[in-house]
């Protein structure tokens, strides 16, 4: 994971808008609409190009593909990994069912009414171990025209592919997540061998609370979690704690989000997972409030947060103090050499989504990188 000693590095949080022609034929892709895969692969590649060049122009130091190959950050798995066939699942989401004209606006995302999660019905096992490098490919060659400080890509956890596609094949959940895990190992390690730093999605350890566990007491719920990490740790155990990245997430919708786990009652198990950095929602409503905690829990040594400065639902533009303060809440805590900037999810969780305009996604980006040097100012001077 890149460090800066000289001052505030900048990143987000991994996926990020897609062209609308790009959008269109994924979409088709998604229906079962016969689509022609090298020209898909074409603008696939382009697209990354294009996403890599605009993250460095708006002043991001540490960049990704944006997640252009992908439906989404965890249903991609679905076309990667032989084993799922079943029939589709559905999801509560425990904050939304109070509230029923919002959930029915939630659920009619385009991008979200689209995804495919059908459930695990067979061995899982690698069906495409060709995408993983094509990704890694398209990346590196859009890195050469740049001056990005560093690279990153992301990949679903084994936690969070059980929670969007159910388990009706293996005999427990601990069998279903070793599953996972080995097959999901091949992806992890190739984008690690190619020298880029692979960020884990554990929205598992999070938002899986109020969606997956919701039934579950805190204390069941926190089995769960370690039960992840464990069958995390496994799937990474080649790969440098250096190397890896985390982000933990309560869900990127637009809801109430009151039944959001505590960051405080679940940190604890998030450092046990092996990525030395740990990306989180910090600059939302419903939990930009947590910076303090950091005033009682020490940050592990070697470890990295991201906190978000930018939220990923809002068009609103943070203004480049406001984000600099952000940052200096947690560098005063856990030590300007420990922080990186980032946002607070993806803006492009599936494909469709659009919460926020493209043009203002980075204009946002562009404000983080102010807010970042304002920031450096105070703490480098």
């Amino acid at each position: 994971m890149q460090r800066s000693t000289e001052r505030f590095l900048t990143t987000h949080t991994g996926s990020l808008p897609r062209p609308e022609d790009l959008i269109r034929m994924m979409y088709a892709k998604e229906g079962g609409v016969p689509v022609d895969g090298a020209a898909l692969n074409t603008r696939v590649r382009a697209a990354v190009a294009e996403v890599v060049r605009k993250q460095a122009e708006a002043g991001v130091d540490l960049v990704n593909d944006g997640e252009m190959s992908k439906p989404s950050y965890a249903t991609y798995v679905k076309d990667r990994l032989a084993g799922f066939g079943g029939t589709g699942n559905t999801f509560v989401y425990q904050d939304l069912a109070a509230f029923p004209n919002l959930e029915k606006r939630v659920f009619g995302d385009p991008g979200r009414s689209r995804r495919k999660t059908p459930a695990c019905n067979a061995p899982i096992e690698v069906r495409d171990a060709q995408a993983a490098r094509d990704d890694v490919d398209n990346l590196k060659a859009a890195l050469g025209p740049t001056k990005a400080v560093g690279a990153f890509m992301s990949a679903a956890s084994p936690g969070v592919v059980a929670l969007f596609f159910r388990n009706d094949h293996y005999p427990s959940q601990e069998a279903y997540l070793a599953a996972i895990a080995e097959a999901m190992r091949h992806e992890y390690e190739t984008i690690a061998k190619a020298g880029i730093v692979l960020q884990i999605d554990c929205p598992d350890l999070a938002m899986g609370r109020h969606i997956q566990f919701a039934d579950l007491s805190l204390q069941e719920f926190r089995k769960r979690a370690r039960l992840n990490v464990e069958a995390l740790n496994h799937a990474l155990s080649n790969i440098p704690p250096e190397q890896l990245r985390m982000h933990l997430c309560w869900g990127n919708y637009e809801g109430p989000h009151h039944c959001d786990v505590p960051l405080s009652d679940v940190i604890d198990i998030v450092f046990l997972a092996r990525p030395n950095a740990i990306s989180l929602e910090a600059a939302n409503p419903r939990h930009a409030h947590e910076w303090t905690l950091f005033e009682r829990v020490k940050l592990p040594e070697g470890k990295v947060l991201i906190p978000g400065v930018i939220e990923s639902k809002s068009n609103f533009i943070e203004h480049p103090e406001l984000i600099a303060q952000r940052i200096a809440r947690y560098a005063n805590l856990v030590g300007r050499e420990n922080v990186i900037a980032g946002s607070d999810c993806g803006y492009g969780t599936w494909v469709g989504q659009a919460a926020v305009d493209p043009d203002v996604v980075w204009a946002k980006m562009a404000a983080m990188a102010q807010g970042a040097a304002l920031a450096s100012r105070q703490f480098w001077k």
